[in-house]
């Protein structure tokens, strides 16, 4: 299509948008204007978000002339049944009928169901012949270029496979989702504020660009010695897949603590099967309250959601449900708004509490202006068919639990190791960590060659300084150390061990203040002093997406920089000199850009310093910055313009609530 009929059609779709949303603005103002509800969001906040979402839509179309929006279908996630969407989360007659269940039931098709379909698919892993197994062969055959596997398609893998070099590996990427979800955005699809396809990029089509094949199937174990995992297609089959470097990335699975009841009376918000059943049971729900034979007890009970967790995952949630109810249901259902309630349980002391204090107050306060209950100090101890069972963290441990009815429960909180992490784990004598595989740091796997984990399944060996400044005291033979020369040793520890950086980077004060003599310099009990403090201050990096993101890439530059070294022999077969090689680049080292959270009503906040520090920023503005942040983070032309799009849609005309 010529640039200038491209640049026409692109006219012609803005004055639609523009006429629509003048359209959408009078047919809203007469709705409050009938309704009389509060005003949760002003119409020029929605003709700014129109406005720029629009010129940024003009600017895209007019540019990109060769550029293809592809409006694919939704993908599928797990489920017994694909062909059927979840049973409504409510009984189909109320419960006060004679007739009626004795509890509302969970819709078939939460993670307790898909789990044991799962499982029984798979079967037990012992079991399977595994020397008798088709072996998959893939790449081009050329013997010069390493076979790499790469198992998962979460940020880590799909960062990895977007920044390697085409042409210099063999590539085959494994996983049991064949696309790759934007996780950071999942609360809003819960709500309708974003549609899930909007979310979701093919897995196929980013391996395609760097000439990678793809296979639909899940890895069930990993055979160290013979370099080759055994793998589960879709229908049930197995077969056995070999590599020279394999990458694990294949994520976490929900974690429930041992809390009883959890997996059968609560829904998981980790995939986007997960946010298509919230929002099913929500839209459930409100249309059962809205019946005339459902009693007021029932009316409470089916619009009272209980989100356990107070982390970024369940205060997003509790914000963008806070905005549907306010916005949506408000408007649509205004019989019921006196009926809902909305309550975070959290064990902390406060929510959100890995980032600054003040950004944990600010998002309590606003909580509290929105409506949203919360109970800190609180821990979860039973999730009963409707019915959350607490106790605070002062009360006698053999009192009875306080009573918590809902509708829904989302449980947002805790991830655990997946079956295939336990197996590896159970092999190698290196790992001890009891939640993830352990690596060093260039994200290689501890008592394994030729293996890398990264990702939410992995976390990386933070150093015991103590010993390491005392090894290389006992090699210079000094006993002390002036403040040059230590902060030339703490030099030599950044490099090689990149996290401890932001601890030994006020490397004045931390001197200063172990200089019990002040002479000028540590001795080394004064040393050994100082550096446990360190030590005790190290944690492993935080199991997000961004740390994810930054170890695919960090992976990926230096597998393209290895291939540099094919020349001379250097290859994963010749273990000992890749090694070598490998130490020369290079340690894995975090850049914290900041952490967002929103926090409803159009405002976020965000965490400078990663909970270090008391750096951070919250507001209004924080959530435009927080919305552009997302927006460019997309890993692809199409959902980009889908989630812009999304976003428009849901300013101009509001969420759909019907369900589907």
């Amino acid at each position: 299509m010529p640039p200038q009929r491209i640049v026409q059609s692109s006219r012609h779709f803005l004055i639609q948008l523009q006429t629509q949303s003048i359209r959408a603005r009078h047919y809203q103002t007469r709705a409050l204007q009938i309704a009389q509800p509060q005003k949760s969001r002003s119409f020029p906040s929605l003709w700014i978000i129109g406005t720029t979402t629009l010129a940024i839509g003009a600017l895209i179309f007019t540019k990109a002339s060769n550029a293809a929006i592809s409006l694919e279908h939704e993908f599928t996630p797990t489920h017994p049944d694909h062909s059927q969407p979840p049973a409504p989360l409510i009984p189909a007659v109320p419960s006060s009928s004679p007739d009626a269940p004795k509890s509302f039931k969970s819709p078939p098709g939460t993670t307790a169901a898909v789990e044991e379909t799962r499982r029984n698919v798979i079967g037990k892993v012992e079991d399977i012949d595994v020397k008798n197994l088709p072996v998959y062969e893939y790449g081009d055959g050329d013997e010069k270029k390493p076979k790499l596997l790469i198992l998962g398609s979460g940020w880590a893998a799909t960062s990895l496979i977007k920044s390697l070099t085409p042409g210099h590996y063999q590539i085959c990427v494994l996983s049991p989702q064949n696309y790759f979800l934007f996780t950071p955005l999942l609360p809003e699809a819960c709500t309708g504020t974003v549609e899930a396809r909007s979310l979701l990029e093919s897995m196929r089509k980013i391996c395609h660009k760097r000439e990678a094949s793809y296979l639909e199937a899940q890895a069930l174990d990993l055979d160290v010695d013979n370099k080759e995992v055994v793998c589960q297609g879709r229908d049930g089959r197995n077969f056995k897949i070999g590599y020279d470097i394999c990458i694990v990335a294949v994520g976490a699975t929900n974690q429930t603590f041992g809390v009883p009841g959890v997996n059968e009376n609560a829904i998981f918000l980790k995939t986007i099967g997960d946010a298509r059943r919230i929002r099913y049971a929500i839209g459930s729900n409100l249309e059962a309250a809205a019946l005339p034979t459902v009693t007021e007890e029932e009316k409470k009970k089916l619009l009272s959601f209980v989100i356990a967790g107070g982390g970024p995952t369940g205060v997003e949630f509790s914000a963008e449900l806070s905005d549907f109810i306010n916005q949506d249901v408000r408007r649509l259902f205004p019989e019921l708004m006196e009926y809902v309630r909305i309550t975070v349980v959290q064990s902390a002391d406060h929510i959100l509490n890995t980032m600054a204090a003040r950004l944990s107050a600010f998002a309590e306060s606003r909580f509290k202006r929105q409506n949203i209950n919360v109970l800190t100090k609180s821990r979860v101890v039973a999730v009963e068919p409707n019915c959350l069972r607490y106790r605070k963290r002062d009360a006698d441990p053999k009192s009875e639990p306080e009573r918590l009815p809902f509708g829904i429960c989302v449980w947002a909180t805790g991830i655990g190791m997946r079956d295939f992490t336990k197996r590896l784990t159970d092999k190698l004598a290196a790992q001890q960590h009891r939640k993830s595989l352990v690596v060093d740091n260039r994200l290689r796997l501890l008592g394994a060659e030729n293996i890398y984990a990264m990702g939410d399944c992995a976390t990386i060996e933070n150093p015991a300084l103590s010993k390491l400044v005392e090894e290389h005291i006992r090699q210079t033979g000094q006993d002390k150390l002036t403040y040059e020369q230590f902060g030339a040793v703490a030099a030599h520890v950044i490099r090689e061990y990149p996290s401890v950086a932001v601890h030994l980077e006020k490397l004045g004060d931390l001197f200063t203040k172990y200089d019990y003599d002040k002479s000028g310099t540590l001795d080394i009990e004064e040393i050994q002093a100082m550096l446990t403090e360190v030590d005790n201050k190290l944690t492993s990096l935080p199991q997000t997406a961004q740390v994810a993101s930054q170890e695919g890439v960090y992976l990926a530059r230096k597998l393209n920089k290895m291939t540099e070294f094919g020349h001379l022999g250097v290859t994963p077969k010749d273990y000992g000199d890749w090694v070598k090689t490998e130490n020369t680049l290079p340690a894995f080292r975090y850049s914290h850009f900041g952490t967002f959270s929103y926090v409803g009503g159009e405002t976020a906040v965000l965490d400078l310093e990663g909970g270090w520090g008391s750096g951070g920023l919250g507001g209004a503005s924080v959530f435009w910055v927080w919305r552009g942040a997302y927006l460019s983070r997309q890993v692809s032309f199409r959902t980009r313009i889908l989630l812009g799009l999304d976003w428009l849609k849901t300013a101009m005309f509001g969420r759909d609530v019907s369900r589907s």
